[in-house]
């Protein structure tokens, strides 16, 4: 199973460490692999260092300066998560070549597309009863870093591992007439996604996180589901069918 832990979803030092404890207790039914953004670590850091940024098309804007301090907020983070998670190593795209991008526009700057997954790496990880907890960077064509969305990095790692893959959020799932909680879709197919953004009712920010997962299904995966993060007992029900909206071929 592919975890992927978004940065609104980690707000809260308890909040995170219940949801690190759930992925412990996932591994124990199977091999899990963590991915995990960090907006609200990045902003802080760059605000603290007078680093200006902005976005286009949910993506941020990323220069050489703000690139470092996106690597190095990641890659704190990430040791912080392979500590809470626990049996686990933190890794970014650079080591070993583990995410390989090219560049996605250059008017973005250093923003990368995922090109290549070490799947070899991971699998080795796994067998050895070893998680990976994979933060968002990865190494472009020059060997430099190359800042990559988390949902997509996790997309491409699901689909390089042909496993499904969950995506942790800030809503519980895909509402057909949001906000009423009767209206979460458990289930939705691929043509039922593309309907509901044709008709409206995916729109706003739902739209990024099912291309996400459409992506990950492009890529092999053979499930997504986006869940929320934002409380604890949710990543469970969400790998069961009983929370969350699972998407499907």
């Amino acid at each position: 199973m592919i975890v992927k832990y978004g940065g609104n979803a980690m707000k809260s030092l308890e909040l995170r460490r219940a949801v690190a404890a759930e992925i412990a207790a996932l591994r124990a039914e199977v091999p899990v692999v963590v991915v995990h953004g960090g907006g609200p670590v990045i902003e802080r850091e760059l605000a603290a260092r007078g680093v200006t940024s902005e976005f286009r098309g949910g993506l941020r804007v990323t220069t050489p300066a703000a690139m470092d301090v996106v690597e190095m907020a990641l890659c704190q983070l990430n040791k912080q998560l392979s500590q809470d998670v626990g049996g686990a190593v933190g890794l970014m795209g650079r080591d070993s070549d583990l995410l390989r991008a090219e560049v996605l526009d250059p008017e973005l700057g250093r923003v990368g597309r995922v090109t290549g997954v070490n799947a070899d790496l991971l699998r080795t990880l796994l067998g050895a009863g070893i998680t990976p907890v994979l933060g968002c960077v990865a190494v472009g064509p020059d060997g430099d870093a190359l800042n990559v969305n988390a949902d997509t990095a996790a997309g491409a790692v699901a689909g390089a591992l042909n496993d499904g893959v969950v995506f942790l959020t800030d809503v519980d799932g895909v509402y057909r007439a949001y906000p009423d909680p009767d209206s979460r879709a458990a289930t939705l197919s691929r043509a039922e996604v593309e309907e509901g953004v044709a008709q409206g009712w995916i729109a706003g920010g739902m739209i990024p996180k099912v291309r996400a997962a459409l992506d990950a299904l492009d890529r092999g995966a053979p499930f997504a589901v986006i869940a929320s993060g934002m409380q604890a007992g949710v990543l469970a029900a969400a790998t069961r069918g009983e929370a969350g909206t699972r998407i499907t071929p």
